[in-house]
């Protein structure tokens, strides 16, 4: 069934709570409990002029599941409604978010200020593949809004930030951040999958365009990739949806109904995770083997009323630094119960020691001037009892001091 011949529910009257489990639920005539899944590449036509009048936009439908799907519309309307975007677009992984939304936005000679600390992958796009296309990016230290200021140029068309930044938990002041990009003309782009979407509105602060790895909290349990690029419907319409359809970064329609059900117990993970994250960060800060710790929640961050300002929630991610790559492999090696892993938002705890991992590929300078050490650890805090979780990072921390 066509979404515009469905019934249609009051997505208005939606709190987040009820958008996380009825935003763009379209039954079919089989009256389902759970969303359908539509998997199919193409879509038929009832003659050759319905087909004429549906590519030609005169009539609404689908025409192919590389444009759009019924499950993925269901994927973005529910985001969309949850986010407070006037539509979504779903992408088969955050990194093809990352990339489709700046780069469909983009020309060669544009200019890009973008916050130094930065995923690894995200940081590779900015300084490696875009300036092959004439485009170049000013880093700036994301809490100096005088260094933003003074990186604008007449040709800067956006601004890429991720504020809480991956792995330090860096805080970027999204609303003065804004200001300076509108000034000079430009896009304000935010990672936003650290704060996940209940944790921290983009939109609300000033940002133009909010990307998701929905592989994350999204999705939650290790099942599957995804993405997501929030916006403006001018946005998407004239910059993004050209792009998209034909360079085919699309979710399979599989990926889009499991992240469908993931969303219903979004908001649940994410409570009990940050619960959890908020009392292991002050495990780990009075413990000896810890020489830092940075959570948005302890009042030690140094960003610590920024982050009360503009988030929701201190999020469900660590980082603390042990030290040395010697400490923080003991630590890894020592856990029995979190595993070490490089993804994070899982129902599972994980671990992982960026130097090696997930900023592996970058120049040592770079990593340094992102505040990534070589002791440095990031912990995504899971949803397993947290008793067991404190006795499981004591013995790390144990394992760290002996270490030294």
């Amino acid at each position: 069934m066509d979404r515009d011949q469905a019934p249609q529910l009051p997505e208005d009257e939606f709190g987040p709570e009820t958008a996380l489990i009825r935003g763009g639920v379209r039954r079919t005539p089989y009256g389902e409990t759970s969303e359908a899944i539509f998997l199919t590449s193409g879509f038929v036509y009832e003659s050759a002029g319905a087909a004429e009048a549906r590519f030609a936009g005169d009539e609404p439908g689908f025409v192919y599941s590389r444009y759009a799907n019924p499950t993925l519309e269901v994927l973005e309307t529910r985001l969309a409604l949850l986010e407070g975007a006037e539509g979504c677009h779903v992408t088969a992984s955050g990194m093809s978010a990352v990339f489709t939304a700046l780069f469909c936005h983009l020309r060669g000679g544009d200019h890009v200020v973008a916050s130094r600390a930065l995923f690894g992958s995200c940081f590779f796009i900015l300084n490696v593949i875009l300036p092959r296309y004439g485009i170049t990016t000013t880093f700036v230290d994301g809490g100096d809004l005088a260094a933003w200021e003074a990186a604008m140029r007449p040709n800067t068309r956006a601004v890429f930030l991720e504020t809480p930044a991956n792995p330090t938990l860096d805080i970027v002041d999204v609303a003065a951040v804004s200001k300076i990009a509108h000034a000079g003309g430009a896009r304000v782009f935010i990672d936003n999958v650290f704060a996940t979407p209940l944790g921290q509105k983009p939109l609300e602060l000033g940002a133009d365009v909010v990307i998701y790895s929905a592989t994350k909290h999204i999705d939650g349990q290790g099942r599957v990739l995804g993405g997501a690029v929030l916006s403006d419907k001018k946005f998407l319409t004239d910059d993004f949806l050209p792009y998209y359809r034909h360079t085919g970064p699309a979710m399979s329609p599989f990926n889009a109904w499991v992240l469908v059900k993931g969303l219903e117990t979004l908001g649940l993970r994410v409570e009990r995770q940050v619960a959890n994250a908020d009392r292991l960060a002050r495990l780990v800060e009075a413990h000896p083997g810890a020489k830092s710790v940075r959570y948005p929640w302890l009042e030690s961050h140094p960003q610590h009323a920024l982050a009360r300002r503009q988030m929701k929630n201190g999020g469900t991610l660590i980082a603390f630094d042990l030290g040395t790559k010697a400490a923080a492999f003991a630590f890894l090696d020592a856990l029995r119960l979190v595993d070490i892993s490089n993804n994070l938002g899982d129902t599972k705890s994980l671990a992982t020691h960026p130097t090696t991992t997930t900023h592996r590929a970058m120049e040592a300078a770079d990593r340094a001037a992102m505040g990534i050490t070589e002791g440095l650890v990031r912990l995504s805090v899971g949803l397993e009892g947290v008793e067991d979780l404190e006795r499981d990072l004591s013995r790390g921390l144990d394992a760290a001091k002996r270490a030294g």
